[in-house]
């Protein structure tokens, strides 16, 4: 069940998708909420940008970040016009968001060639299960501390 006010943020998100298909674009947009605004929007830009990272969600993320001077959305909600794709989730949570609501589902996707339910369940396989070839190639003998020992002291 919505409140007016997610419905008024997935309006939002849908209205944006509808914009960016009206130029050419693919039917996704995304909002960042804060303390009941929005804060930053973003729309997908795969086919202008030729980069199979720009996602409506990403670009938001992106957005809020630079509009908080923070790389930490804690406190944030994304509304999304539709099901936020495994890579999106995952830069939700690393950035701390909140929560996230969406309008459209994969299954409502799928017909239109845009449901990522398949790599949602791809990637839900052991790595030697999975279609993409997934290695751990430890550095072993390495004459020095590794980069992260490295970036460790640089904070420290």
């Amino acid at each position: 069940m919505t409140t007016g006010d997610d419905d008024r943020f997935l309006r939002a998100a849908i209205d944006l998708a509808r914009e960016n298909v009206a130029c050419g674009g693919q039917p996704f947009g995304a909002v960042v909420v804060k303390d009941g605004a929005i804060i930053a929007t973003g729309v997908n830009e795969i086919i202008a940008t030729h980069d199979p990272t720009a996602h409506a969600e990403l670009g938001a993320i992106r957005a809020a970040s630079r509009k908080l001077g923070s790389a930490d959305l804690s406190g944030c909600t994304v509304y999304a016009s539709g099901h936020p794709c495994p890579m999106c989730m995952a830069a939700m949570r690393m950035a701390g968001v909140a929560g996230v609501s969406f309008a459209y589902t994969n299954e409502e996707a799928e017909p239109f060639g845009l449901s990522t339910a398949a790599i949602y369940a791809d990637l839900a396989r052991p790595f030697d299960a999975q279609s993409m070839i997934i290695r751990h190639l430890p550095m072993d003998g390495a004459a020095e501390p590794g980069v992260y020992a490295d970036w460790w002291r640089t904070r420290h």
